[in-house]
């Protein structure tokens, strides 16, 4: 399992997977909107979104969107979206995705990253449980 930056060349297997995560939240399927959505983000670069991929398959992704701490004037990222393919689950792809944000906020002298999604709480604190809150430190679970 590989975990890399997406780009905008990767954009039609993660609007693929952007649709499914929409849909697993209930949403109604509407592949079109999510790659233009999509596409803007890369374009504009409005968020980082890290995807891990199985022989070439994209199968799960984060997504991380940009804000600052007034008081300390540092970056702060917010996790917003975390999917893993059904058929992958349970084999460590989310852990995988999440170590990648972490680490991505580490290089990019981040303070903290934000979780404000009810079910990526539960997550987050299932993977803080596993690793060691120390490792972890730099996830802040808001809701």
């Amino acid at each position: 399992m590989e975990v890399f930056q997406a780009r905008l060349e990767h954009l039609e297997a993660v609007s693929q997977l952007f649709d499914q995560y929409r849909v697993f939240y209930k949403s109604p399927s509407d592949l079109e909107t999510a790659r233009k959505f999509l596409q803007e983000r890369f374009q504009k670069g409005d968020s980082i979104i890290f995807v891990a991929g199985n022989n070439g398959h994209i199968v799960g992704f984060t997504q991380l969107y940009p804000s600052f701490s007034s008081v300390s004037m540092k970056r702060i990222w917010i996790l917003n979206d975390l999917f893993v393919e059904q058929t992958c689950r349970n084999q460590g792809v989310a852990k995988l995705l999440l170590s990648a944000a972490e680490e991505f906020a580490r290089q990019t002298e981040t303070i903290r990253i934000l979780c404000q999604h009810k079910f990526l709480t539960l997550l987050l604190n299932l993977f803080m449980n596993r690793l060691g809150t120390a490792r972890m430190r730099n996830f802040i679970i808001t809701r």
